[in-house]
């Protein structure tokens, strides 16, 4: 979900770096959804991949997403897998295609695009642009330039995020 964005976005750009099979991902969706829901189009949430060593499946999963952002429908894969991430610790890659399935996506593209890796270079590039910026854990945002690590605690996070946006929303500089 990587993009080359303006300098200065007509909309604020928060990055949520991110992996699927990531607990702390999954906990940090109720935010997520708050934020979009506060928001809606004036904020635009984009996922960042930061798959981790210690997640076996967590790089399949990246590539995954990224499929289903060619299909249209990333965020709905991305909160459907963050749901369930036993079942991708129990399954594996076949639990991907499945989720593609059941949201209606086309299952044999998720299949081919995790055998013939057409997405490893955006996964790949968000991890290195990742760990050029300090992520170090996920779930971690970035907003208008500052860093704020929930791999700890997501206590207070959403309420800073929510301070910056507003202020960037009324055109105010820190």
């Amino acid at each position: 979900m990587s993009d080359s964005s303006p300098a200065h976005p007509t909309v604020p750009v928060l990055d949520v770096w991110c992996e699927l099979q990531c607990p702390d991902c999954r906990s940090a969706l109720d935010d997520l959804r708050a934020l979009r829901a506060r928001y809606g189009d004036r904020l635009e949430l984009r996922l960042r991949h930061f798959p981790l060593e210690k997640h076996k499946h967590a790089f399949a999963a990246a590539q995954a997403a990224e499929e289903a952002a060619e299909q249209g429908q990333a965020w709905p894969y991305i909160e459907a897998v963050l749901g369930r991430v036993e079942e991708l610790n129990r399954k594996g890659e076949p639990f991907l295609v499945e989720v593609a399935r059941e949201l209606g996506l086309d299952a044999g593209e998720f299949d081919t695009a995790l055998i013939d890796g057409r997405h490893i270079l955006i996964v790949d590039a968000d991890q290195a642009e990742g760990k050029a910026i300090g992520v170090t854990g996920t779930p971690t945002y970035v907003i208008d330039g500052e860093r704020l690590d929930g791999g700890k605690s997501q206590e207070g996070l959403r309420e800073r995020i929510e301070e910056i946006v507003d202020r960037l929303l009324t055109g105010q500089r820190a």
